[in-house]
C-alpha cells in the first residue's frame, strides 16, 4: 500500500528532513506534492533509522513544513534510453528540452551506473584524433582513457571543448560507430547557446547527445547531470556497441554543488570546505570510463575543470590527478600572449599515450618525435630564464637556435585556428619542420636512422 506523509520536519536549502519513515531505500525517488497541486521530484540521499533526508531536484522556495505531502515511489532514478537519444538535447535530469518529444523505451537504466569489474576491463590501446596538434602529438588521447583538461577562469576551455567535439574521430582504418556525449554543468545560457550553435554549424549535432544544466538551475539537478550523461554513454557503448567520447564542462561546478549539499546536510567539511568523500565521489564518475574484454564498445572521458586561482594543488584538480591517466593543462601566460589553444606542454601528459601511438596506430616516428619536442622545449625554458638575466644578444649560437625553436614551436605547432583540423600526419610533419631549426647533434632523443630519413 502506498503511503503519503503529511509532516515535514525541516526544509534546508535543497534538502527536506523527515522522521517516522519506514520501508524506504537509499536512492529511492520521491514525489513532493504542494497544496496548489504542483509536484516536485526528489530522491533519498540519507537514511538513519526512521529519519530520511530527501534531495529535491527543483527549487524549494515556497515549501514549508506544513504545505506539502510526501510519497515514496519505490523505484530508483532511471532513464529511458534508446538510440534515438543521438542528436537530442536534455536537461540535467535527462528530460528533453529540444521540443523533440519524450524518449520512449522499454529499457530503463539506473543513473548510478553498473560497476565495472576491474578483471573485466580491457587495456586501452587505440588512438582518438582530436585534430589539435598539441594534444594529438604530445599528449595523445587513447580510446577508453580518462584525460582531464585543467583550465582557469576566463580561459578558452569552452572553445577547446567545442573544437574537440566537432573534430574528434577514430584513427584511420577504424570502422566502428563513433558518437559524443556532452554534459554542460552549471553553464551560462550564452555558453550553452555557443556549444549548440557551433555543433549545428559544423553539422555534427546528429552524432552528439547533449545534457545541459544551467547556472540558475537547482543545485540538486547539477549533481545528477554527469550521472545522466554517463548512463547515456554506457548504454550507447555497451548496449549499442559504439565508441563514445564523453566531454564534460565544468567539473568544478559539480564539486561546488556537492559542497553546498554537504554543508546543508551539516557534514564535517574537509579541505577548503569540500566533503571528505570528494575523492570517492569523483572516482564514481571517472571510473565509469573504459573498455570491457567481452564488449566491443568503449567510453573515453574528457572532463574539463577550472582551477580556482589557477591553483593546480586545489582539491579538485589534485584529486582528479590521482584518479585519471594524465592531464592537459592550459597556461595563463600562453593565453595572455594570444596563443590558442594555450596548452602548457610541460606539465601536461598522457600516461597511456605510449601504448596507443607508433607503428600500427599513428606513425612509426611518433614516439621519438614527441620525446624530442618535450626535451627541446624543456631546454628552451632554461635558456629563456638565462636570457632574462644576461639578454638574448649575449647567448651562444646554439642557445639562440633554441630560442628560435621555442618561438616557432609556440606560434606554429601549439597555435592553430579554432576551425583548423590537423591530421596526425600533418602534425608530425610540422613537428619535423620545427625540429630542423635545431642542429642534428642536439636531437639526442631521435634515432640516427630516423634523423637521416627525415631531417
Amino acid at each position: 500500500m502506498k503511503k503519503e506523509y503529511l509532516k515535514i520536519d525541516k526544509v534546508i536549502g535543497p534538502l527536506i528532513e523527515m522522521s517516522g519513515v519506514t520501508d524506504v531505500s537509499y536512492g529511492e525517488l520521491v514525489d513532493i506534492k504542494e497544496n496548489d497541486g504542483t509536484i516536485k521530484n526528489g530522491k533519498i540521499i540519507k537514511i538513519k533509522e526512521d529519519n530520511v533526508v530527501i534531495q529535491v531536484f527543483e527549487n524549494t522556495s515556497g515549501l514549508s513544513t506544513s504545505n506539502a505531502s510526501i510519497s515514496f515511489k519505490n523505484e530508483a532514478f532511471e532513464l529511458p534510453l534508446s538510440k534515438d537519444i543521438l542528436g537530442r538535447t536534455f536537461d540535467g535530469l535527462g528530460r528533453p528540452i529540444d521540443a523533440g518529444g519524450d524518449i520512449f523505451s522499454r529499457k530503463k537504466y539506473n543513473i548510478n551506473g553498473r560497476p565495472i569489474n576491474p578483471v573485466a576491463r580491457k587495456y586501452p590501446r587505440d588512438f582518438i584524433q582530436t585534430g589539435i596538434s598539441s594534444i594529438d602529438g604530445l599528449m595523445t588521447l587513447i580510446r577508453g582513457q580518462k584525460l582531464p583538461i585543467f583550465s582557469g577562469n576566463g580561459m578558452p576551455h569552452n572553445e577547446l571543448a567545442s573544437q574537440i567535439i566537432r573534430q574528434a574521430k577514430l584513427g584511420d582504418g577504424s570502422k566502428e560507430d563513433f558518437a559524443i556525449v556532452f554534459a554542460a554543468i552549471g553553464v551560462k545560457h550564452d555558453d550553452a547557446d555557443f556549444f549548440r550553435k557551433s555543433l549545428i554549424e559544423a553539422n555534427a549535432m546528429d552524432r552528439v547527445v547533449m545534457f545541459v544544466n544551467y547556472a540558475n538551475d537547482p543545485i540538486a539537478e547539477r549533481i545528477n547531470t554527469p550521472r545522466c550523461a554517463l548512463t547515456a554513454a554506457e548504454y550507447l557503448a555497451f548496449e549499442e556497441n559504439m565508441e563514445i567520447l564523453v566531454v564534460m564542462s565544468d567539473i568544478t561546478s559539480y564539486c561546488e554543488a556537492l559542497r553546498e549539499v554537504s554543508s546543508a546536510k551539516e557534514e564535517v567539511p574537509s579541505r577548503k570546505g569540500y566533503p571528505g568523500y570528494l575523492y570517492s565521489d569523483l572516482a564514481s564518475l571517472y571510473e565509469r570510463a573504459g573498455m570491457l574484454k567481452d564488449k566491443p564498445g568503449s567510453i573515453t572521458f574528457l572532463p574539463i575543470l577550472t582551477m580556482p586561482n589557477d591553483d593546480i594543488t586545489h582539491p579538485i584538480p589534485d584529486l582528479t590527478g590521482y584518479i585519471t591517466e594524465g592531464q592537459i593543462v592550459l597556461g595563463r601566460e600562453l593565453f595572455q600572449s594570444n596563443f590558442y589553444p594555450p596548452v602548457n606542454v610541460l606539465p601536461s601528459l598522457s600516461r597511456l599515450m605510449k601504448d596507443g601511438i607508433g607503428e600500427g596506430y599513428t606513425r612509426s616516428d611518433h614516439p621519438d618525435v614527441a620525446n624530442q619536442l618535450f626535451a627541446s622545449y624543456s631546454k628552451v625554458q632554461d635558456i629563456r630564464s638565462l636570457a632574462q638575466i644576461m639578454g638574448e644578444d649575449d647567448l651562444s649560437e646554439i642557445d639562440k637556435k633554441y630560442m628560435e625553436f621555442g618561438r616557432a614551436f609556440e606560434s606554429r605547432f601549439i597555435t592553430q585556428s579554432p576551425h583548423e583540423n590537423r591530421d596526425i600526419n600533418i602534425t608530425l610533419d610540422l613537428a619535423w619542420e620545427i625540429l630542423r631549426i635545431l642542429p642534428k647533434d642536439s636531437l639526442t632523443r631521435l634515432d640516427p636512422e630516423l634523423i637521416n630519413q627525415k631531417y
